[in-house]
């Protein structure tokens, strides 16, 4: 390990107040795989995938400490604080880009990379401190996801039922939003964009026309993407 990816590591653990008994695994969660695959190292995906686990149980259990057993309730508040988008915004605030082994050439800042390693540090954390969630709470959740009821109430898990209840009273009936979604990028990095937005009736008929220049920006899942133009087309109906 080079001097300069020393000095990254260490400035990022003195940042989290965390020191990792195996820095590698830190280097591991915030290196993006464009850039692993130039260096032949390991990447963040699957640390990723372990760090959202992690974050949904550590959220689950919050919220029934809290007080909240409604089983409906519960699954409803935990997805909008685990939303990918919550979680990079709540990296950008951390300002996680500084830290972050990414290629040259890609774009890191305002991109959902931000969320992914902001998953993959804490999968790393859970890791590196032998399963234990008490410190991915402490170190992470805590200190960077604080104010949760604002998280909950600028959850883009609210864009589509804000856009049917619009319609819905607008209109008197339920509809139906469709929308065909872009595959971007290889498929171990993948992005989706969603377009072509149409607003149908239970007939399948157009309920009201969409512009089709109203597309989503980039996301790694494709009910994100539905989210995004959902708030698009919402701001856009209310605009008119």
């Amino acid at each position: 390990m080079d001097k300069v990816t020393e000095k990254i590591l260490d400035q990022f653990q003195d940042f989290i107040n965390y020191r990792f008994n195996k820095p590698t695994m830190l280097l591991q969660a915030l290196t993006t795989p464009q850039f692993a695959n130039e260096k032949s190292v390991l990447h963040y995906q699957i640390l990723e995938t372990l760090g959202d686990a992690v974050i949904k149980l550590i959220f689950s259990l919050k919220l029934y400490i809290k007080g909240e057993v409604d089983p409906g309730k519960l699954t409803i508040s935990k997805q909008h604080l685990e939303d990918n988008q919550t979680f990079q915004k709540v990296a950008t605030e951390m300002q996680l880009w500084k830290y972050i082994f990414s290629s040259k050439k890609q774009r890191v800042k305002d991109t959902s990379i931000l969320a992914d390693v902001f998953e993959a540090i804490c999968g790393a954390i859970f890791i590196d401190s032998k399963n234990n969630l008490q410190v991915v709470e402490k170190k992470i959740i805590d200190r960077f996801i604080t104010d949760w009821e604002s998280l909950i109430k600028e959850s883009p898990h609210l864009y589509k039922n804000q856009l049917l209840e619009y319609l819905q009273n607008k209109f008197k009936i339920t509809p139906t939003m469709k929308c065909d979604y872009e595959k971007l990028g290889p498929d171990n990095d993948t992005r989706w964009i969603a377009k072509n937005p149409e607003i149908v009736d239970n007939n399948q008929k157009e309920l009201i026309r969409v512009p089709n220049y109203l597309k989503s920006d980039k996301f790694k899942t494709q009910k994100d993407a539905e989210k995004n133009i959902s708030l698009k087309i919402l701001k856009y109906l209310q605009g008119k």
